[in-house]
C-alpha cells in the first residue's frame, strides 16, 4: 500500500475511533507541525493498533532522540523515516514533539513497584518487577518505572500497543533497531524467547 494511501487509511480509521470516544480528547488548536503526525499517532496521541504507538505524554527529549534516529537513517521504518523528514527543521520538530509531551496518557492508578511483591509467579510479571540475573536480565521496571509508567529518558510501555511493543523487542532482539546508550536494549531483548517477549508486550498493554 503506497503511503498516501496508508494515511487516508489511517485518517478515516482515526475519525470512527474520535467519534466513539472522547476518554482522551485532545487540546486545541493542534500546531501546524503536528499535524504531520496526527493521522497516524491521532491528534489524542494514542496512536492506533497495527499502524502507530501511543506517544501521549512521552518524554519530549526521548521523543525527540527518535525522530532524530528516523532522520539519520539510525532507526528505520518505512512510514515514520519520510514523516520524520517532514518535521527535520528544528522548530517544526519542537513544536510536534512539545504538543505530544504535553497530552495526558491513561492513568495508571495503582502502579505497582518493584519490590511490592516478594513472591510472583507470573512469567511476565517476574520479568517486569524481579527480571532474571541468571541470564543478565534486569527488571523491566528498574528503567521503566512502576507499572511501566516511564522514567525522563525511559519510555513508557504501559497501555502501549502491545503489537507495537512486539515487534520493537522483536527488532532490538535481531539487531534491526539499535539508539540506546550502550546497547542496553538490545542486550536485554536478546536474552528474551520470542515467547516472553509476547507475554510482556500483552502484560504492559493490559496494565490499568
Amino acid at each position: 500500500m503506497s503511503l498516501p494511501k496508508i494515511i487516508q487509511s489511517s485518517l478515516g480509521l482515526g475519525v470512527l475511533l474520535l467519534s466513539t470516544s472522547s476518554a482522551f480528547a485532545a487540546p486545541a488548536p493542534i500546531p501546524p507541525a503536528a499535524t504531520v503526525c496526527t493521522s497516524c499517532h491521532m491528534p489524542t496521541g494514542m496512536g492506533l493498533p497495527n499502524m502507530a504507538p501511543m506517544i501521549a505524554g512521552k518524554n519530549a527529549d526521548y521523543l525527540t532522540h527518535q525522530i532524530d534516529l528516523f532522520i539519520a537513517g539510525e532507526r528505520n521504518d518505512p512510514l515514520m523515516t519520510p514523516m520524520a523528514s517532514l518535521i527535520a527543521d528544528p522548530q517544526k520538530k519542537a513544536e510536534a514533539i512539545n504538543y505530544f509531551a504535553s497530552l495526558s496518557a491513561p492513568e495508571i492508578k495503582n502502579p505497582e513497584h518493584r519490590g511490592d511483591h516478594v513472591i510472583i509467579t507470573g512469567p511476565a510479571r517476574k520479568l517486569v518487577y524481579q527480571g532474571d540475573w541468571n541470564r543478565n536480565i534486569p527488571a523491566c521496571s528498574t528503567c521503566h518505572g512502576a507499572s511501566g509508567i516511564g522514567v525522563q529518558d525511559f519510555p513508557r510501555l504501559a497501555n502501549q500497543h502491545p503489537d507495537y511493543l512486539e515487534e520493537q523487542l522483536k527488532a532490538w532482539k535481531n539487531k534491526t533497531r539499535s539508539g540506546d546508550h550502550n546497547d542496553v536494549m538490545g542486550s536485554i531483548a536478546r536474552q528474551l524467547t520470542d515467547t516472553e517477549i509476547s507475554q510482556l508486550s500483552h502484560y504492559f498493554a493490559t496494565v490499568k
